[in-house]
């Protein structure tokens, strides 16, 4: 009997629990990007994956020579950045923030508070956000009528719509996402902070010096993640928030794909799209990963 499967037998228990997510993966996650081939073809349902004509680079040649092109590319990458330089660090300044709190009661309230927006499903946020900045009846629009400022509808102006998605976004997820950075907070030795107690260190001396350091680490991989991600743009929640008057800021790989691939029924151009934007995002996320571990010493592998 081999070694391999003694080890198997002896621990046959984590085996089975790891069983699921491992078919889980398989079944919805790579069986799937055998679909990836109607990308290089003229996909019709009649004659299925493999009996479709063979196009070649005819969709991706389509993409890059259409007019709409530049603006997904410039869209998707400014809501991306934007989202990221707003939305990275306000989590860890949360966490820091709750750590030097020491009333049980008022950091179990602020936790609350924080924490439930990311519970709200995307349709009743982008309601909320609509009659909040609906002109004439919302309540941003009331509260500017008392400075005499004119009516704006927020929601129809392009300049304002990749701030109002951020930072909506923001407020919905910094409480949540600031659950990694406390549990890497909670990790840190007591013994540190009693050293730097007697050496008359100040609380900010010591965020700089005990805490921000104990971050790091688990900072650089979810930026090489977020990273790696870039050109995911999320599209409910953009399509949702999407009107006519603001489609000039807000139209998106997601939401093209979505328009020009599926209900236009254009499968192998959606497929294409789809398949140029996990390249691209599997380039940053290899590039980043790289430049985190010349630089540092983290990284994902």
């Amino acid at each position: 009997m081999s070694q391999t499967w003694v080890k198997v037998r002896r621990s046959w228990e984590l085996y089975l629990l790891v069983l699921l997510p491992v078919l889980y993966l398989l079944v919805f996650k790579y069986v799937p990007m055998f679909g990836v081939l109607i990308a290089f073809k003229d996909f019709n349902a009649v004659d299925g994956i493999l009996g479709s004509p063979w196009v070649g680079f005819k969709h991706f040649q389509n993409l890059f020579a259409s007019p709409n092109f530049p603006l997904l590319i410039k869209n998707t990458l400014g809501i991306s950045f934007y989202s990221l330089l707003a939305g990275f660090p306000i989590p860890i300044l949360l966490a820091l923030a709750l750590n030097e709190i020491r009333t049980g009661f008022f950091k179990r309230a602020v936790q609350m508070v924080t924490y439930a927006p990311h519970f709200i499903s995307t349709v009743v946020m982008v309601s909320i956000l609509i009659l909040m900045l609906s002109p004439h009846v919302g309540v941003v629009e009331r509260f500017f009528s008392l400075f005499g400022w004119s009516n704006t509808n927020f929601m129809g102006e392009p300049g304002l719509f990749k701030s109002i998605y951020v930072w909506s976004g923001v407020w919905q997820e910094m409480g949540y996402a600031s659950i990694i950075y406390i549990a890497a907070l909670a990790g840190v030795d007591p013994a540190l902070y009693e050293a730097s107690r007697i050496d008359g260190a100040s609380r900010f001396k010591k965020i700089v010096h005990i805490d921000l350091p104990s971050l790091v680490p688990i900072s650089v991989i979810l930026l090489i993640l977020s990273l790696g991600n870039v050109m995911g743009v999320g599209f409910e929640k953009i399509y949702l928030m999407q009107n006519p008057l603001n489609q000039s800021t807000s139209e998106v790989i997601s939401t093209y794909v979505y328009k020009v691939g599926l209900l236009g029924a254009n499968f192998s151009f959606s497929s294409a799209v789809g398949l140029f934007n996990s390249v691209i995002n599997l380039i940053l996320l290899l590039l980043v990963n790289f430049v985190a571990r010349k630089v540092s010493e983290n990284s994902l592998w």
